[in-house]
């Protein structure tokens, strides 16, 4: 079995993504899966290209984007993502797309295709603050689930794919003022650690993912 993760660059002014630093300290091989990973671009368009690239030449079972979400205080498996990019802010190419599909004459959403509350389950258990999330925004990060899922529904459809958002790393909410939420890198490493180990278990029929209890 083979997992592709990508983690965005940073943007809005940040020097770092805690979504890619977490992403290059995942280790090669999680619960017997090999583990490739990705760095997308924080610009619309491209950020899909180099998604379609990594896919095309990986051809993994699972594709796993992650990406930061600022003011998030857990990590969160993101349930769908919606054919609409309404940017908050510029991306990094100073793009600012406003009530555009992402998809012209796609679907209106894509619901997930991997073990969210079985992912989420496994984290908290471990005591990694973990949560379901039913927004992954209108910006790069829902571009990146919706066209996973879009991939998935189109041109390989054997592959399984989501997104998970992670919060600021604490040297960012360092700078950023009092009650910023944070989490250690570690914590988002093992954190992600577990999802993987989850959505394996699932592939091989060991657990079956969960409703209950992992909603706030």
């Amino acid at each position: 079995m083979k997992i592709l993760v990508t983690g965005f660059q940073p943007f809005g002014g940040e020097s770092m993504n805690p979504a890619l630093e977490a992403v290059r300290r995942l280790p090669d091989t999680i619960a017997g899966a090999q583990v490739v990973t990705a760095e997308l671009p924080v610009v619309f368009g491209r950020d899909g290209e180099v998604l379609r690239e990594a896919v095309a030449e990986h051809k993994p079972d699972v594709c796993l984007c992650i990406g930061q979400a600022g003011g998030r205080t857990h990590i969160t498996p993101e349930f769908v993502g919606i054919n609409y990019a309404h940017a908050r802010i510029p991306d990094n190419d100073g793009n600012q797309p406003l009530a555009q599909p992402i998809v012209e004459g796609g679907p209106d959403a894509y619901f997930t295709l991997l073990p969210v509350h079985a992912m989420v389950d496994k984290m908290r258990a471990a005591g990694v603050p973990a949560v379901v999330s039913y927004t992954a925004g209108t910006y790069c990060c829902n571009e990146m689930l919706y066209t996973v899922l879009h991939l998935c529904a189109t041109d390989y459809p054997e592959m399984r794919g989501g997104f998970i958002h992670v919060p600021y790393a604490t040297e960012q909410a360092a700078r950023l003022g009092d009650g910023t939420p944070s989490m250690p890198i570690d914590t988002m490493v093992e954190g992600l650690t577990l999802a993987i180990e989850a959505c394996v278990e699932v592939e091989h029929g060991d657990i079956v993912g969960t409703t209950g209890g992992t909603e706030q």
